[in-house]
């Protein structure tokens, strides 16, 4: 094996993503360019362990609370791949690791190489945009949608309401080979069943009492993209088995056309309600459920992730009073961090929205928190106040 190792690492300088060999000490014996580039532009990394100077540890991740890829690999003998939340120069940012074992002459794992990819559509801090968070239920969701990211399978999102789904939803669309195409959302909710068929998949010209000319659907604007089926529970029960002609074939047609038309796009859809109860009931297609659900995420609550609440009320605050430096104070975070937030993060963005307007100076208070939160509509329980 040492006598392969500088052509492995010779091999490893030309790859484009970032690329760390090391041993079974956990010490790095080599780091590519674009590891250089992206995570070490200041200095060597050859001689320090990977759990320094990516989490800056004193022990490997495994002990720290942390999935450590070598733990697994050594176990399982295989290729692992793990998300982790690493150090940057630039600060703290969301990596894919594949992790390959290496054997030796006496087929005993020797070395590893660790390959690495930024994901770009979520921050473990506060942010201008994208996913937020750092929650163990969060990663979890966010570890699903690096996964199915590439992939062309269809995603089902599912969680209660204001959880953030077309967040996720973009990020699933943004981590795909289809991110440089449109990401069109259709809005199952607000779409009558006569105008559903239309919207979706266009119309000719005379197909219907004031259709002057003809129109493209959603689907056909979406075409090299993401189609976001919001809300799909709502999809009216006459229009389900054409959703589902697309979804198996690729297919549809214009209202009013004979013509079969081929469409090019991904499907991620989206509900907060129980779509294998509506199944049972007959208000739902059982194979139209399980074409939607080929990859099911499940979205926490924000009660579920509320460690997360300091990270999204900073990034928040930001985005709704852009004009102003507003931050809050320890104890406007102590009586956020206390609600249950029923609403989850839409809740938490207007209660943010209206303590800022009821605040006069540059910090937030805990009493502008508990008047924003007493002049919410009596929907959920909170929490007593800390």
């Amino acid at each position: 094996m040492a006598q392969v190792l500088p052509e492995l690492v010779s091999y490893l300088e030309g790859l484009p993503e970032p690329h760390i060999l090391f041993d079974r000490q956990y010490r790095i014996l080599a780091a590519n360019a674009a590891y250089r580039r992206q995570f070490a532009p200041h200095g060597s990394v050859v001689g320090r362990t990977c759990y320094e100077i990516s989490h800056r540890y004193a022990v490997p991740c495994d002990q720290a609370g942390e999935s450590c890829p070598l733990a697994r690999a050594r176990e399982s003998g295989q290729r692992e791949r793990v998300l982790h939340l690493h150090h940057t120069p630039l600060g703290e940012a969301y990596v894919n690791i594949e992790l390959v074992p290496l054997r030796d002459a006496g087929d005993e794992q020797a070395f590893f190489v660790e390959k690495m990819e930024p994901l770009r559509v979520a921050q473990g801090e506060a942010a201008a945009q994208g996913l937020i968070g750092r929650a163990p239920a969060f990663r979890q969701m966010l570890e699903l949608v690096a996964r199915v990211g590439p992939s062309n399978a269809s995603v089902l999102l599912l969680g209660e309401s204001g959880t953030g789904k077309e967040l996720v939803a973009r990020a699933v669309h943004e981590a795909s080979p289809r991110a440089a195409g449109p990401l069109v959302v259709v809005d199952c909710a607000s779409l009558a069943e006569t105008l559903f068929e239309s919207e979706v998949f266009g119309h000719e010209r005379g197909a219907f009492t004031g259709a002057s000319a003809a129109k493209a659907g959603l689907v056909e604007s979406a075409s090299g993209g993401t189609l976001f089926l919001d809300e799909v529970g709502d999809i009216p029960p006459g229009m389900q088995v054409k959703l589902l002609r697309l979804l198996e074939s690729g297919t549809y047609r214009r209202v009013g056309s004979t013509e079969l038309r081929r469409s090019d796009v991904r499907v991620v859809s989206a509900t907060h309600r129980d779509l294998p109860a509506m199944v049972a009931d007959g208000r739902f297609r059982e194979d139209l459920y399980y074409r939607l659900a080929t990859f099911p995420i499940q979205l926490p609550a924000l009660r579920e992730r509320a460690q997360d609440i300091p990270l999204l009320a900073a990034a928040l605050l930001a985005r709704v009073t852009p004009e102003r430096r507003l931050v809050l104070s320890a104890g406007a975070l102590q009586r956020l961090v206390g609600h249950a937030f029923p609403g989850n993060v839409r809740e938490l963005r207007n209660v943010l929205e209206r303590a800022a307007l009821l605040c006069d100076g540059a910090v937030v208070e805990r009493t502008h928190v508990e008047r924003a939160l007493g002049a919410a509509p009596r929907v959920g329980r909170s929490t007593p106040p800390a």
